[in-house]
């Protein structure tokens, strides 16, 4: 009974210590993409969903009479909420980047080197995402951290990094070590 418990006890664990990457399997400094450029991505991105708000709901809601008030957790609120989230998780997932990092050659990986999967996605994009979206100051912990990481960044042991340096080293292959 004691040896099932153990082994119980050990499956469960979701996060858990991760020993230092070796300095020879590490990301070198300069591939980290620094504040002002993921900034800059940011803002774009705002503007696809800005333009994806304008095209596809505001459109639906005016001819249904439903009220476009933006304040919380009102139906407006929430249909764009989803529609915010669902485009960072879905476009990081599939693409391992969004349309801002696409235009300023950016790149979401692990540190570790493997590929990102549906729960450091759905974190790091949507759990994360919604935190800053509200709190939004803490974006600017990225500023100041030695790989350029932010608060999500962190608990999934990701960063944002430049794809150029990337396809210059041969270790990599579409966001994750061959």
């Amino acid at each position: 009974m004691a040896n099932e418990q153990v082994a119980f006890e050990n499956k469960r664990q979701v996060y858990h210590y991760e020993p230092p990457i070796p300095k020879e399997e590490a990301i070198p400094k300069q591939y980290f993409a620094g504040f002002w450029i993921r900034f800059l991505a940011y803002l774009v991105d705002l503007i696809a969903i800005a333009a994806l708000k304008g095209i596809l709901i505001n459109p639906i809601l005016r001819v249904a009479g439903i009220g476009m008030d933006n304040s919380f957790f009102t139906f407006y609120w929430i249909i764009t909420t989803i529609i915010f989230l669902a485009y960072f998780v879905l476009s990081t997932k599939l693409f391992g980047q969004t349309l801002g990092k696409m235009l300023f050659g950016l790149r979401v990986v692990k540190l570790d080197g493997t590929k990102l999967t549906w729960l450091n996605v759905l974190f790091r994009e949507g759990v994360m995402r919604f935190v800053l979206k509200i709190v939004w100051p803490l974006y600017v912990v990225c500023a100041f951290t030695p790989n350029k990481q932010g608060i999500a960044d962190f608990f999934e042991s990701t960063s944002v990094v430049h794809m150029g340096y990337l396809e210059l080293d041969g270790k990599w292959a579409n966001g994750a070590k061959k």
